[in-house]
């Protein structure tokens, strides 16, 4: 039985995670025949599956009213530590491994950056990033606001003799972060709380990334503050890098400069306020809230259907021949109507 059931689960992984998995078991038996050259190693016969670019995960960002309500929930429901750590996600963009990594003297307060050099991974500390590369981020009005909050509670429970590391993230006890699962546990009842359709923590590092391009900044500085490579920046956020309407650009740019008292404690009644603010259709701007999920939009002309689609993703009709172009940094596929 117990096998069966193992066998149903194998089924259920993305191909990404069968890679994954795939390569760890590769890694085991090539170091386990390294002393037994005259056997054939049976992990050779593994095949890995064909990502393409259909497999690849669509990006899911948060509207900038929806990420306000839920980190106003969070610092409700769990307090300022786990408040603190969600919040500076939102404005940073940083993977939650070199989050929970990083030391008090990674920021430089009078330059306003912080410098990401290692990470924690399933607990076992790494003194490098997943890229191997080390960065340092400029931060905005409002990470910096985080992180003097942060920096304070440190210094106060230090002094109560509640804390004994240098971790600038840390529990509601003053113990370092070594997993990241009450972190999760943490982000997915406040979603479920406020009623929020369930995207995984993950979301904010690719709703940070959206919206410093919804805002104009260059995307070659995005993709270094973010640790990403240009063409993975170009392929998988080129649709948010356009087309972005003045009332969420002035939005964002409020929630990033904002530095003043910390998140207000909101009624349940204040969050509902802020959730019904009705998100402006337009392209590159609709950002997924509640239970819909993003889509082309469509607009008919002279006998054309246009589809306007994130680059890297295949195209929503492939029943007919199509011609592809590129417009900037939006990928257009013309489709004739029959």
């Amino acid at each position: 039985m117990a096998i069966h059931e193992r066998a149903l689960q194998y089924k259920t992984w993305s191909k990404k995670t069968y890679n994954n998995k795939i390569s760890v078991l590769r890694r085991a038996f090539e170091f386990g025949y390294r002393d037994h050259p005259e056997h054939p190693n049976p992990a050779w016969g593994l095949k890995g599956a064909r990502m393409r670019r259909r497999d690849l995960p669509r990006i899911d960002p948060f509207r900038i009213q929806d990420a306000e309500a839920l980190i106003a929930a969070i610092h409700q429901d769990w307090g300022e530590p786990q408040g603190n750590f969600h919040e500076f996600r939102f404005f940073t963009g940083l993977r939650p491994s070199e989050e929970i990594a990083l030391n008090v003297r990674d920021f430089d307060e009078a330059q306003g950056i912080l410098l990401v050099t290692k990470a924690r991974v399933y607990g076992v500390d790494k003194n490098t990033t997943k890229t191997h590369e080390d960065r340092v981020i400029r931060l905005c009005p409002r990470a910096i606001a985080v992180l003097k909050r942060q920096l304070a509670l440190y210094r106060h429970l230090k002094a109560r003799g509640r804390i004994d590391h240098d971790q600038l993230f840390f529990n509601d006890d003053g113990q370092s972060i070594r997993h990241l699962g009450y972190l999760a546990k943490c982000w997915r009842n406040s979603l479920e709380r406020i009623g929020l359709r369930y995207r995984r923590p993950y979301s904010a590092r690719h709703t940070s990334v959206s919206w410093n391009l919804m805002i104009g900044k260059n995307p070659l500085f995005v993709s270094r503050q973010h640790g990403h490579s240009v063409t993975t920046m170009w392929r998988t956020y080129a649709a948010w890098m356009d087309g972005a309407l003045e009332s969420d650009i002035a939005l964002i740019l409020a929630a990033m400069n904002r530095d003043g008292s910390p998140v207000e404690r909101m009624s349940n009644n204040q969050i509902q306020l802020a959730l019904n603010v009705p998100a402006v259709a337009g392209f590159g701007t609709r950002l997924a809230t509640w239970l819909d999920r993003p889509e082309a939009q469509v607009p008919e002309k002279k006998g054309l259907k246009e589809v306007a689609e994130r680059v890297g993703f295949e195209p929503t009709c492939r029943n007919y021949p199509t011609i592809r172009f590129r417009v900037g940094a939006v990928m257009t596929t013309s489709v004739p109507l029959r």
